[in-house]
């Protein structure tokens, strides 16, 4: 008897096709957006999804500064980092992060929601976030996307 089956896809590194993506941010709660860049960061949106490889596609980020939270996060939700030395502990709250680098907040949002190895560094390196409604990357005729 002979055994008939489909074989698994699998795809090649040469045979993954990137596309540009802009998502406006303004008004977007932060976690359900960032929830979304992370899909289509990995390629989890795609058919041809493949675990092992980076095969998703660009996100720019416009509007950055004009996300929202809901509940008391402004006030009470901290980010943390230390220099190794004894006693130097930082923390910020989202509030001042929010003033004073809005794009740090979405990078380790999705940041967190990616691989943490190589391949989730090198996937976050396609994510280009920016405080106002321009960016730099027209030649690349991003598709714009409601999230």
């Amino acid at each position: 008897m002979v055994k008939v089956g489909l074989k698994t896809f699998n795809l090649k590194k040469e045979e993954v096709k990137r596309k540009w993506f802009l998502v406006d941010a303004e008004g977007k709660n932060l976690g359900r957006l960032c929830t979304e860049i992370a899909k289509i960061l990995r390629g989890k949106n795609k058919p041809t999804f493949t675990p092992h490889l980076d095969c998703g596609d660009f996100v720019v980020v416009i509007n950055a500064d004009k996300i929202k939270v809901t509940g008391n996060k402004l006030a009470n939700k901290n980010y943390y980092r230390h220099s190794g030395y004894i006693g130097n502990l930082k923390v910020t709250s989202l509030e001042e992060m929010m003033k004073k680098s809005p794009e740090t907040v979405i990078r380790n949002a999705v940041r967190g929601m990616l691989p943490h190895n190589i391949l989730g560094r090198e996937i976050l390196k396609k994510l280009k976030i920016y405080k106002g409604n321009k960016s730099p990357h027209r030649a690349q005729k991003p598709e714009k996307i409601d999230l």
